[in-house]
């Protein structure tokens, strides 16, 4: 079990999934910036971040639900918590204000459009074990809404996606508890990076400035001697 102070941000396991660079900047040295795509998702969860309720026949929608599991040293806010009405009476919990038995199904918003990667389903998936600790029941399954398509993708939390899920926030904690920032390793997905002018990735591959220098102005230790007094 981990302490209060060690808890980590749900949210950084997908820096951590797009770039171990960008996570280590955001979450070590402290660093941020916005661009079009950070302030078009920022403007996404405002509403789904506002801890409003909505009451309907059988469903109960909880917005900015503040989570965390201890035996994971994770903490976070889901965007939607959807909770079911079902006859069931297996991992089902009771409401204060209604009656009957609920299943929780957690809903994360996103912009554009699914990803080739895992790091949605696995901040997803994040969410699910941490509301399933804190509730004391299991979560088969929740959902992704991309704001693109306008759909829901339905995520289902199988073993192997829970397995890879608790891999990748201990790779997390490893990262976060090094306190070194990675060096950079410069791609296409450096370009759509709102860091990428604190990064300076292309700057970083050649080690140091004096390598950049000679690289750009294609100056070497050759001319160099053949010019020194």
């Amino acid at each position: 079990m981990f302490e209060e102070s060690d808890l980590l941000p749900i949210s950084a396991l997908q820096h951590l999934e797009y770039c171990e660079r960008q996570c280590a900047l955001i979450h070590i040295e402290r660093l941020w910036d916005d661009n079009r795509f950070t302030a078009e998702g920022t403007i996404l969860h405002e509403r789904a971040d506002s801890e409003e309720r909505e009451n309907r026949k059988n469903v109960r929608i909880a917005r900015g639900l503040r989570i965390r599991s201890m035996r994971l040293g994770i903490w976070g806010q889901a965007d939607v918590v959807e909770f079911h009405r079902t006859t069931d009476t297996e991992n089902t919990i009771n409401l204060s204000d209604v009656q009957g038995k609920w299943k929780p199904y957690p809903i994360e918003y996103k912009r554009g459009k699914p990803k080739t990667n895992k790091c949605d389903e696995i901040q997803l998936c994040a969410q699910a074990l941490s509301i399933e600790e804190m509730l004391g029941v299991a979560i088969h399954e929740g959902a992704l809404y991309y704001c693109t398509p306008k759909r829901r993708t339905i995520i289902e939390f199988d073993t192997n996606l829970r397995t890879e899920t608790e891999m990748t926030i201990s790779r997390l904690h490893e990262l976060i508890q090094s306190r070194q920032t990675p060096k950079a390793i410069y791609g296409d997905k450096c370009k759509l990076c709102s860091l990428k002018d604190i990064c300076l990735p292309q700057i970083s591959n050649y080690g140091t400035v004096k390598d950049y220098i000679e690289q750009e102005l294609g100056t070497s230790e050759e001319y160099s001697d053949e010019t020194t007094p």
